[in-house]
């Protein structure tokens, strides 16, 4: 794996420390825990299917839902808040702050809390500037995480994902999927692998809860 790839599964440590505001693991005293979340849905290509293997491994996760996504697709947004698991904010048009201005990215932001009313936000690509993040941070709880399995790349194959799996994930990861259609071949292939995987090495996998 070159370095830009490998910074890219897991964020150096100077980059974390730009965002100290932000979750990036979830470390639990005395349990090995890992999270598994989903960016960029809810689409039909990628979400029930990606239920139907959560609900097989009795494994509870967290999805981060582009808005839009969610308006469109009411009943899919339905059936993951009805099988008990966490949701996240993903702006409303899946917008990157550091391309957008202030004004329009909070916007975007707002108009997607507007209908998912949730507590927990995650920037498109982890993206965001200073002044983004200050002024979220005091309205949302701004998750990021430990370990992208890149499972959205075209040229990546579903072994490589389950092996970004085993070779970053440790105590507290949150690990990121995503429940898209450009993603979806290598997510639905790679997901039921990574979670015998991470079961089988003592992980216990959880939805992200808040703080209150």
């Amino acid at each position: 794996m070159n370095l830009i790839k490998r910074l890219i599964v897991q964020p150096p440590l100077l980059y974390r420390l730009m965002f100290p505001e932000a979750v990036w693991r979830i470390q639990v005293v005395g349990r090995k825990v890992a999270y598994l979340t989903f960016d960029d849905g809810p689409v039909p290509e990628a979400t029930p299917k990606i239920l139907e293997i959560l609900d097989h491994y009795n494994v509870k996760a967290t999805f981060f839902m582009v808005g839009d996504n969610a308006r469109r697709y009411p009943e899919l947004y339905k059936a993951v808040r009805d099988a008990g698991h966490a949701i996240g904010n993903h702006t409303m048009h899946h917008v990157r702050g550091r391309k957008t201005s202030f004004r329009r990215y909070i916007r975007d932001i707002l108009e997607a809390h507007e209908l998912l009313k949730v507590a927990m936000f995650r920037p498109p690509h982890g993206l965001l500037s200073f002044r983004q993040a200050h002024t979220l941070q005091k309205h949302l709880n701004m998750i990021m995480y430990d370990v992208v399995t890149r499972d959205y790349a075209r040229n990546i194959t579903p072994e490589e994902v389950v092996n970004n799996v085993k070779r970053f994930a440790r105590s507290g990861s949150i690990i990121v999927f995503h429940d898209s259609e450009k993603s979806a071949k290598n997510t639905i292939a790679a997901l039921p692998a990574a979670i015998e995987w991470l079961l089988k090495n003592g992980f216990e996998l959880r939805a992200i809860t808040p703080p209150a």
